[in-house]
């Protein structure tokens, strides 16, 4: 957002020091991106005389003048300006001058003869689009006055940076009143121009209507129509304020609109009336409704445009005039053949507008606010300003009323602020007055006085930020000084801790650090591929959950396994030369449920590990890591978790094909499944282009700490010496030695 300070100053008395004014905005979260001067760019263009002007020799449409710039020495220039003649005031660009455009005047030859400078149009200037001609200046404009310092360019611009929920800062009015609280000194807004302007018989209502489709792509709209205007170049006075705003004039009546834009914060569309078809009865219609899917539309700046459903068009009931909030149409726009206008003032849809700009790539000083939030409730005023004042820079008349569509009038926002509540929770003895008089500065109204526990705050409808009572803190605390709170102590102390489910959790993470595992995390965004590289079965985890605006394909669904992340954290070390791989995560996965809203989550833990615990030495060899460290480390954490009946069950090659067959197994306490222990196939480890073997396991958090003891069973101390016995047995090859296991434990019971 661009301040003009000159413009500023009109409303609200502004501090000298401009580094002391800057630091206070950004104190106040207003922060300054910078600040220039206007009219720098014009250095060396200055008021010339044309003291002759004579046909070129050697050309048809070119003159070759003498032109008087304040110098002892007058300048040879030639022109090819229709309306260059003797006796005119111009804008001379002297030699050396550098122009918009990276355009630097040197002494050339045209035709044969020498020219000394440029006699420069709007647009060569950049201070308006118009290049039918050199620019006229009034005869009492000085020569050799600077053209900046002339038209009254002497400025100085601040580039600021407002936060999305500050819309009212969009604006000089919105800023005035945000310096005034600043510095809790007065200001005040003065139209332009008298209003109402001159008006005529007619009636709007006669003439046009408007109907709104849907209210929740556009809260109101209003229409003015202004008769027998003369479009045309705008007076210096506004190319002055639209130029230090960084925009350009256009003509008179766009100008206009975006003037009110920049002072009001009120984004306006002047249209063509004869544009909108007109019915049997003479009446012409203006719908707000929402847009064809697989239509197009050209847009103001000739550009073609793809539509959809969900973004908002302005309709003259079966045609297309306007992109709501964001441009206007080619065939409706405002040209020098205008004699009747319509004029929109309206407030739509903040995320309608902002998916609108963002999916077109479109974005306009009037989408910019749309998006943040215009003020419905001025709508009608500030288009009864603008019409005025279109009628004092183009002429014409202003038809009788106003056509206003208000389908729904939000009620005003009552908020509950308790000044001791506010005292204790910024730490700053911040009294009930200054309270008031800071919020009363900002637009609110309050309902109650000095000394009361509670009063009530009505947020202004400027401000749709102000929701809740901690809203008031912030704007308090912010324009009080958020340098002025001093450094103290929090009051009170806090008793905590963590539950018994988040102790076991971290007792999960610690114990799988002691096994020489190392915690990392991954995305939760993958590849909807992902489970396909893994060999691992998609419906054995539910539907994946897609995403509406992925960021990427690769990132277009939420994980529904810990596994594959963990998979390219392997190849990703592998490939920059770390082969000792040994990480784990505990993490959410997800999968879309039938009939539920919200996806399944479910919080998993898995790790992977390939390579060796150590590194190989001359004094000891590195142990390639297989399926018995993980299904170790399994074990070590069911002891440390006291999960009781911990076996492993054998999985078959079509049960789980992402695991190698043989070498994967069900991990299970008692009858309840906890997951898996096994190493990964190796096409799956291909597929994620990692070297195997890996060895890996993912267990359900949940089933964990359901199988958990509460507490550690106890363990009566021996009475008899230990006696070891070394048994070999023969029994069948089906036979496995969890079985065998369990049939020694079971005979030994107590005594084993």
């Amino acid at each position: 957002m661009h301040v003009s300070m000159k413009w500023l100053s009109e409303f609200v008395s502004v501090p000298d020091d401009m580094q002391a004014f800057c630091d206070r905005l950004d104190l106040t979260g207003t922060g300054v991106e910078g600040l220039e001067t206007v009219g720098a760019n014009l250095d060396g263009v200055v008021v010339g005389y044309v003291e002759t002007c004579e046909p070129h020799p050697d050309s048809d449409h070119m003159h070759v003048t003498t032109v008087n710039i304040g110098t002892d020495e007058l300048q040879q220039i030639v022109c090819g300006a229709p309306n260059c003649r003797q006796g005119l005031k111009v804008a001379v660009a002297t030699l050396g001058t550098v122009l918009p455009g990276d355009i630097k005047i040197k002494k050339s030859k045209l035709r044969g003869v020498a020219s000394c400078g440029m006699l420069c149009s709007g647009r060569e200037l950049g201070l308006s689009a118009d290049h039918e001609g050199i620019l006229e200046l009034s005869a009492d404009a000085p020569v050799g006055t600077p053209y900046a310092e002339y038209l009254g360019l002497s400025d100085q611009v601040l580039d600021l940076e407002i936060t999305p929920n500050r819309p009212d800062c969009l604006s000089m009015k919105g800023m005035a009143r945000e310096v005034g609280a600043m510095y809790h000194v007065p200001w005040s807004y003065k139209a332009p121009c008298a209003v109402p302007g001159p008006q005529g018989d007619e009636k709007v209502d006669d003439l046009v209507d408007v109907a709104i489709d849907d209210p929740e792509l556009c809260q109101r709209y209003t229409a003015r129509i202004i008769r027998g205007v003369k479009v045309g170049p705008s007076p210096e006075w506004l190319v002055e304020r639209l130029t230090a705003m960084g925009c350009r004039s256009i003509n008179n009546i766009v100008d206009v609109t975006n003037y009110i834009l920049f002072e009001l914060g009120q984004p306006l569309h002047a249209f063509d009336l004869n544009a909108f078809a007109v019915d049997a009865a003479g009446k012409r219609h203006v719908v707000v409704r929402a847009a064809q899917d697989g239509s197009s539309f050209t847009t103001l700046d000739g550009q073609e445009r793809a539509l959809t459903s969900d973004m908002a068009m302005i309709t003259d009931g079966s045609s297309n005039v306007a992109l709501a909030g964001v441009m206007g149409g080619l065939d409706s726009e405002v040209t020098d053949a205008t004699v009747d206008v319509l004029l929109e003032s309206a407030t739509f849809s903040t995320a309608h507008t902002s998916r609108t700009s963002r999916n077109l790539g479109l974005v306009s000083e009037a989408s910019l606010r749309y998006e943040r939030g215009v003020d419905a409730t001025t709508c009608d005023e500030y288009s009864q300003i603008a019409a005025a004042l279109i009628v004092e820079v183009a002429g014409g008349t202003i038809c009788q009323g106003v056509v206003d569509c208000y389908p729904v009038v939000p009620a005003p926002v009552e908020l509950c602020l308790r000044p001791q509540r506010l005292r204790d929770h910024i730490g700053a003895e911040i009294s009930d007055e200054e309270q008031f008089t800071i919020l009363e500065d900002l637009g609110c109204t309050i309902l109650g006085k000095a000394g009361d526990e509670q009063v009530t705050v009505v947020a202004p409808t400027f401000r749709p930020d102000l929701i809740r009572e901690i809203d008031l803190y912030e704007e308090v605390v912010r324009i009080w000084g958020l340098d002025r709170v001093p450094m103290t102590l929090p009051a009170g102390s806090h008793a905590g801790g963590r539950t018994v489910e988040q102790q076991r959790e971290e007792l999960m993470s610690r114990t799988l650090r002691a096994c020489g595992i190392n915690e990392t995390m991954t995305y939760s965004l993958v590849d909807p591929a992902d489970l396909d590289k893994l060999r691992m079965p998609q419906g054995d985890r539910g539907e994946a959950v897609e995403l509406i605006n992925p960021m990427s394909s690769e990132q277009a669904v939420l994980r529904r396994s810990i596994l594959p992340g963990l998979m390219r954290s392997v190849a990703y070390n592998q490939a920059r030369g770390v082969r000792n791989v040994q990480l784990f995560e505990r993490g959410v996965v997800f999968g879309a449920a039938e009939g539920r809203k919200n996806p399944k989550e479910r919080t998993m833990l898995a790790a992977v590990l390939t390579g060796s615990y150590v590194t190989a030495g001359w004094n000891q060899q590195a142990v390639e890591i297989d399926f018995f460290d993980a299904k170790g480390a399994v074990e070590n954490l069911a002891r440390e978790l006291c999960i009781p009946k911990l076996r492993f069950k054998a999985l078959e090659a079509d049960e789980a094909p992402w695991l190698q067959p043989g070498r994967a197994a069900e991990v299970l306490s008692g009858g309840r499944v906890l997951g898996w222990v096994g190493e990964v196939h190796p096409l799956a480890c291909a597929a994620f282009e990692a070297e195997g073997p890996v060895a890996a396991f993912e267990l359900e958090v949940a089933a964990l700490l359901a199988s958990a003891a509460e507490q550690r069973p106890y363990v009566d101390v021996p009475v008899f010496p230990a006696v070891e016995v070394d048994l070999a047995i023969v029994v069948p090859e089906e036979v496995t030695n969890e079985r065998i296991t369990q049939c020694i434990t079971s005979a030994g019971k107590q005594l084993l």
